[in-house]
């Protein structure tokens, strides 16, 4: 008697099947059609975001800002006028936290920044949008991509006088000081020169062109990520801390030594 052949049966599918194949759908659908949502939001509302930004910034500044600057930007006797100083300086004061100023001294020091980095932004977008000024510069500038030979020359010839050879900073006259410039971002470099903070004088093209800028900050770039090699820098402070570090550690070695063979001798 033949044994009958079992044929598994054709056109039968799990459940199972036809559960994964309706999820697949739906994610793809699902994904299809939030990549089309955020590309469309990116292209619609690129002009809205601006102008909600610098109606944010507004708000701020009249709420942390004009009781020294005045709601125009007019200035007060608490604080200097803002016209023609633009958003680069707005944002470089804002997110080195040298403004709100703390209290009136020879100069605003460099603290936490009280804002986040939106709002600056949006400030700084108001200040530029009624009284026009410096603004960012092309991403190049800041690449660190420059000369670095020719930005060290120059940063020598122009700025080690205050600011130290080493970029270590160094103290001026009735308390004022230039800061040290080890852990500054490339935009507040480039800002710094631009717009001449504190007593620093402002850099033109016709002073430092665009090239010599961006080798400059590529110099202090370099500077910033460079191993020291010479092992302790003492502050990079030159003849001054080697000096004191030598009478201080290196003869109270020897006096400490001399005293040792005198107790022992006796």
């Amino acid at each position: 008697m033949a044994r009958e052949k079992k044929h598994r049966s054709r056109g039968r599918r799990s459940p199972l099947a036809a559960a994964a194949l309706i999820g697949a759908g739906l994610l793809i659908t699902g994904g299809v059609y939030a990549g089309a949502t955020a590309a469309f939001a990116a292209t619609d509302q690129s002009t809205v975001t601006a102008q909600v930004s610098v109606d944010e910034g507004e708000k701020l500044f009249v709420a942390n800002c004009a009781t020294c600057h005045g709601f125009d930007l007019e200035g007060t006797e608490n604080g200097p006028s803002l016209y023609g100083v633009g958003e680069l300086a707005t944002e470089f004061q804002l997110a080195t936290g040298r403004m709100p100023l703390q209290m009136q001294g020879p100069q605003a020091p460099q603290k936490q920044p009280q804002f986040t980095d939106e709002q600056i932004r949006s400030m700084a977008a108001y200040v530029q949008s009624v009284a026009p000024g410096p603004t960012y510069p092309d991403e190049r500038i800041l690449d660190g991509g420059g000369d670095v030979a020719h930005g060290a020359e120059l940063f020598r010839i122009n700025c080690a006088m205050c600011h130290n050879v080493a970029a270590a900073g160094g103290a001026l006259t009735e308390g004022k000081y230039a800061p040290p410039l080890m852990e500054t971002s490339e935009l507040h470099i480039y800002a710094a020169m631009v717009t001449g903070p504190q007593n620093m004088p402002v850099f033109g093209d016709m002073n430092l062109s665009a090239e010599d800028k961006r080798d400059i900050i590529s110099a202090l770039v370099f500077q910033q990520n460079a191993v020291e090699v010479g092992g302790l820098t003492l502050g990079s402070l030159g003849p001054v801390s080697e000096g004191l570090f030598v009478w201080i550690f290196g003869i109270g070695i020897l006096i400490g030594a001399t005293v040792w063979i005198t107790a022992k001798s006796n």
